[in-house]
């Protein structure tokens, strides 16, 4: 399950940068993963609650 839950959180990262979603539209509990993955990607301007 948690590799399911990896996938998903790459998409929402994917998305987000994209300018297709929002982190504010994360499920709570991909938002830690969801952010990581931002951070990793050199986009934490983009985690904004």
């Amino acid at each position: 399950m948690k590799e399911v839950s990896e996938v998903i959180a790459r998409l929402w990262a994917e998305q987000i940068v994209a300018g297709k979603k929002t982190y504010r539209q994360v499920p709570p509990r991909l938002k830690d993963q969801v952010a990581d993955i931002l951070r990793e990607m050199g986009r934490e301007d983009l985690i904004i609650e």
